[in-house]
Formats: C-alpha cells, structure tokens, sequence
C-alpha cells in the first residue's frame, strides 16, 4: 500500500479522523519477548541528541532503519550500521510492511514539533518508543500520547535522564515520606533560553536558500509551510542556522520555548515527588511576547488540586528577564535555599537553574538542571551517593534510561521506565500549558481529562492543525 493511496482513503472515508492506524496491517501488536533475544530498533532523528539515543540504543538493540532529514548526518549512521536501511522521511518507514514487521522499537529524536506524529504511528503499529523531551509540541499532542501508549500496552520513555539520577530518586523518597511535611508550593526557574529568540528576533527571518543536505519540507513536517532561512553562516557551526540545527527551539512554529525545553528536567523532581497530575488553572506574564518566537522572559503559575491526603500546591516558574534582572523565586526564599548548599563557590548566588520544594517543616533545594543534588533543611541531602528505598539503582543518566526502557519491554512492564509517557505525558502538558496562558494573555480553568480550557483564544495552542499531507493520526483516542 502506498502512501498516496494510504491518505486518499482516509479523505474519503466518512471516519476520517481514526487515522493512520486503522489500515495498518494486522502485525499491529506488541510482542512478548524472551530475556536474551536481541530486540531490533529504528532511529528517527539522529543528529545531535539524537546521535546519542541512538548509539545508546545500540549497545542493546540491532538498529535496522535510520531516519534524518539532514543528509550528512544520515550519512554517518548509516555508514556505521550499513545494513540499516535510510530514510530522508519518517512515513515511508510505515509504508514499507516488510521493514515495519522486523522494527520492534524506535527512537525519537526530533525537534519538538515532529515528536508526537512518528511516535504515535509506532505505538499504534505496536513498537515500542523513546521520546525525547519535551514529549510533545502541543498540550493535545501529549493528551493523545498517554492514552495511544495505554490502549496498545507498548513500553515507553521520554528522555529526560535525570529521572534515572539517584539523587532525583531519593529525593522524590524523602518529600513522599513526609520530611518537609505539607508540600503546598513550587518554585523552578531555569538559565534558558540560551538561542535567539526574543528580543533578539520577533519577526520571520529572511528567505535563504535550502542547503543540499536539507530535506526541508520533511524538516517542517506537520508544521506550517514556511521558506528556509539561515541568516549569517557561522565558520566554526555552518549548519547553526536559524532553525536547523538547533535554533529552531526559540520559534513557536517548531520549539517550544524555555519552559518547554527544560521544564520536563528541571521541574521533574517536585513534579514526580509531590505527584502532580493536572493543573485547574494557569496563568502567565511574558515580556516581549510575539507571534513568532518565545518572549525575553515570563512567569507562570499553574495550581494543582489536592491528590488524595495530598494538599493542593501553587508551582510557580521563571525564565528569561525582565528590566536586565534575572526573573527568579523570592529574595527571602533564594536566601535560605543558598544557606543549604554545601559547595562553597556555588552557594555564593542562586544557581542558574534549579527548583525550590516548599513544607510545612522545612524546604529543598536544587542547584541542579535534573534535581540529582537535592538539599533539605531538615538536614537530609539527596546526590547520586544515595542509598535508595523504594526506587532501583540507576544512576546512568542517559544510558540508564535506555536500559530501564529494554528491561521494560522484556520484562513486558511499562511502569519500569519511570518516565514512561503515562507519567511523561502529564509533566510535559501541564508546563506546555504554561505557553497557553502566555500566548493567550490570559489566565484559563483546565480541565485535564477532557484536555479543555474554559477559554476559546486557548484551542489553537492546545492542538494545532496538522499541514496538508502530515495529518495521520487522526483526533480521536
């Protein structure tokens, strides 16, 4: 079956939104597998993190298909594994059934805005998936993930390796047991953004013309059609345009600002120990916001319902500047969370990025991007010395979590990768839904279940429309 076919009987079937998956073939389910068998893997996305994921991927799995936009660096996977097949597009993957029959998972490691649609395809088609962070551009797009991984009972993780530190494990242990009592509020703040966006740029940059080792409309995927653009040619990082190969991380379009890119590390900690779920009501302010990339600095406020015996909690996050000053926690706050670190040279300010855990007995602190170093002022301190309790040992930062994500799939238990998208998904949509509440202007009730505002102006930044030709997955879970 050929894609053109594929997408011709979608449009003309009344039911045009049970995408993609329902004409996939009848080998649509997940396999059990025995202990020592070799599971084989797909990369798509493997420049940059993605070049790690999937060497990392490697060491446990065979890699039989390679996917890039970007032809060098296709080239250099495929020249490492030469009997993987390479692909300058991720749908042929799922048009070729001989190929798809011998994957039994992939890695995802694509900009933002092209995570959801390679990764729901596989998981519909019953593989397995390793997501980067953030899980998903949009609110909706993470919505779909959680539910698309629980119907097809596949194994998942979303790479934010701090999840493995066991310093993040132990930390989560300590508040869940009680040692800052009543948990009811939050602080996060992060150094990012660190590529241009405003006020440097707030307008479309200037057409240039497509570099030849640029599939550029596979690089735009579902995005809206837009023409390339470079801007100045770095000597020491030509391909350092301004969206690929990094900075598209600064443009709505694609990236999804700072909150987006480093909420799911920084946050991750407090969200897991504090057992977050959905927020009841966002809201933000954001300095320099535009139409076209994230703004030169913001606040957001997200407040979390009471979960169970657990009270509610208020988590607040910073980013960027305003007036020249950092935006970050209270000066009160700052000062005692400083007094906990024990690093001498790093104590002397707040640390670029971190987050602060507030109790009823007492406070901890992260100066840390991944909350593997956690300070308590009730005297406890959590790094990767740790002795764990009820979390196993991991500690292998990026590695580890592709371990954890194999043990899972042969263990067939997806609660073994901690940040599986049941818990990945929720983390990511619920500091998405803090670009919602900036790009609205607007403070909005959340409905998580139903993944609704109480706001009009907040549906198009929830779920975009797909462009023409990209929408496979359909609306409905």
């Amino acid at each position: 079956m050929t894609r053109r076919i594929t997408r011709r009987q979608m449009l003309a079937a009344s039911a045009a939104t049970l995408g993609y998956f329902h004409l996939a073939p009848a080998f649509s389910s997940a396999r059990v597998f025995r202990a020592n068998e070799k599971l084989r893997v797909a990369g798509i996305g493997v420049g940059g993190k993605g070049s790690g994921d999937i060497d990392q991927a490697s060491s446990l799995m065979e890699v039989v298909a390679l996917c890039d936009v970007d032809a060098d660096y296709l080239a250099s996977k495929t020249k490492k594994w030469p009997s993987a097949k390479g692909f300058n597009d991720f749908r042929k993957i799922f048009d070729d059934s001989t190929l798809l029959k011998n994957i039994d998972a992939f890695t995802v490691s694509t900009p933002d805005h092209t995570h959801a649609l390679p990764s729901i395809l596989a998981m519909r088609a019953g593989k397995h998936v390793y997501c980067q962070k953030p899980l998903t551009h949009d609110v909706y797009e993470a919505h779909l993930m959680r539910l698309e991984a629980k119907k097809n009972k596949v194994c998942t993780q979303m790479g934010n390796q701090g999840t493995a530190a066991n310093g993040l494990r132990k930390a989560v242990e300590l508040i869940r047991s009680g040692v800052l009592g009543d948990v009811k509020e939050v602080h996060v703040w992060t150094n990012r953004p660190v590529w241009p966006q405003a006020p440097e740029i707030m307008e479309r940059p200037k057409e240039d013309p497509v570099p030849e080792y640029l599939s550029w409309d596979e690089w735009l995927g579902p995005a809206p059609k837009r023409p390339y653009s470079h801007g100045r040619v770095n000597p020491k990082n030509p391909k350092r345009g301004h969206y690929h190969d990094f900075a598209w991380r600064g443009f709505w379009d694609f990236g999804t600002g700072a909150i987006g890119d480093m909420a799911c590390h920084t946050a991750n900690m407090a969200f897991m120990a504090c057992k977050l779920v959905h927020p009841t009501s966002v809201s933000g302010e954001a300095i320099d916001l535009n139409d076209e990339t994230g703004p030169s600095g913001a606040t957001v406020v997200m407040e979390f319902p009471a979960r169970g015996k657990l009270p509610p909690v208020t988590l607040r996050w910073y980013e960027g500047k305003k007036a020249g000053k950092k935006l970050t926690p209270p000066a009160d706050l700052v000062a005692k969370a400083i007094e906990l670190d024990t690093n001498e040279k790093r104590k002397k300010s707040l640390y670029a990025s971190g987050s602060i855990v507030v109790g009823s007995k007492g406070i901890a602190y992260s100066p840390d991007d991944y909350g593997a170093e956690v300070f308590f002022s009730t005297g406890e301190v959590a790094n990767n010395s740790s002795k764990l309790e009820s979390f196993p040992v991991n500690n292998k930062h990026d590695q580890g979590q592709k371990n954890e994500w194999v043990e899972a799939i042969k263990a067939d238990k997806p609660e073994l990768a901690l940040s599986n998208f049941g818990y990945a998904s929720l983390l990511t949509a619920a500091f998405l839904l803090g670009n919602v509440a900036l790009r609205t202007k607007k403070s909005f009730k959340w409905d998580g279940e139903k993944c609704a505002a109480n706001i009009k102006e907040a549906a198009p930044f929830i779920r975009r429309t797909y462009r023409k030709g990209w929408d496979l997955i359909g609306y409905n879970a």
